[in-house]
């Protein structure tokens, strides 16, 4: 008889012990751990946002995840009360909702669990929250103003760049368009939504601009066009002055073309004083002397000629 009393002894705190295993997870929800996960679904992509940033207006999943490794609370009964923080609530009755954020900005999430053990154990509850920051996605980029631009100028480029800053945007221009695989980006960080940048391009024909931005949440890459042409300044300046050379050569042609041609006042003057003299000798021969008036210091006759003889 002493036997049995003690084996019923010596189980008696076995049972105990295992009575308090069992029943210690079910009456403390505190001893329960879990955590919030996102995840963002766009197109056929799924994405886990871990770090507290979620992109506006696309479909959002946040799940309780129940850290139960003894699988004490698998016959239990959990509610759970979502509470976004934009307003919208939601109540059921298992672990995941589902939702999205319209507006961009900072909310603070909490999900209220309620565990019922058994029919008769009282409601227990818990508060879960994490704050939320909600941003826009980068989903367009835009280029304002003309797409092409002249040589040797410096140029000015705007973009406008949609989501929420901070941006980090790398960007780079190819001429001719011809991959360059080996060379690198121009990196900046970009506090707005408007993107300018100062080029002057050295070489007319088609030139390629490759941009890449991304935030926190989203990334986007695109690349521009651009027609580089001449000068027309520059043209016009030097058809301007192939004209005016032009002008001026066939003016002075002009000009000497038509101005009168004047006869030697000298040799008018000399020839109006000629006097015509004849003179007869002895021997009948004649003689014909042309006499001049020598002006301008002349003292001499300038022509004397002796004419063929004949006779009267």
């Amino acid at each position: 008889m002493d036997r049995y009393v003690a084996w019923i002894l010596m189980l008696l705190p076995l049972v105990a012990l295992g009575e308090a295993e069992i029943s210690d997870p079910l009456t403390d929800l505190e001893n329960i751990a879990g955590k919030l996960v996102f995840y963002q679904m766009e197109g056929n992509a799924t994405y886990v946002r871990d770090t507290g940033e979620l992109a506006s207006d696309i479909q959002t999943e946040t799940m309780f995840e129940l850290y139960d490794p003894r699988k004490n609370l698998s016959s239990a009964k959990f509610t759970y009360t979502w509470d976004l923080g934009n307003g919208e609530v939601i109540q059921g009755t298992e672990p995941v909702v589902r939702y999205n954020y319209s507006e961009s900005g900072n909310y603070t999430l909490r999900l209220k669990v309620g565990v019922k053990v058994t029919k008769l154990a009282p409601l227990l509850t818990d508060v879960y929250s994490t704050d939320v920051q909600v941003l826009d996605a980068i989903k367009n980029i835009e280029m304002k103003g003309p797409s092409d631009y002249e040589v040797s100028q410096n140029t000015s480029l705007a973009f406008h760049v949609d989501g929420s800053p901070p941006l980090w945007v790398c960007w780079r221009f190819l001429p001719n368009c011809v991959p360059d695989v080996a060379g690198g980006c121009t990196l900046t960080m970009l506090y707005g939504n408007t993107l300018r940048l100062n080029h002057t391009f050295t070489s007319t024909g088609v030139h390629c601009l490759d941009i890449s931005v991304r935030n926190e949440i989203s990334k986007l890459q695109t690349s521009f066009s651009i027609y580089v042409k001449r000068n027309n300044n520059a043209h016009m300046f030097f058809i301007l002055s192939c004209a005016a050379i032009l002008l001026a050569t066939f003016s002075f042609i002009a000009v000497n073309a038509c101005r009168p041609r004047r006869q030697n006042r000298t040799q008018i003057a000399t020839s109006s004083n000629a006097v015509f003299l004849k003179n007869d000798d002895s021997e009948g021969h004649s003689r014909i002397f042309f006499n001049f008036n020598a002006q301008r210091g002349e003292k001499e006759p300038l022509l004397l000629q002796l004419g063929a003889p004949y006779s009267s």
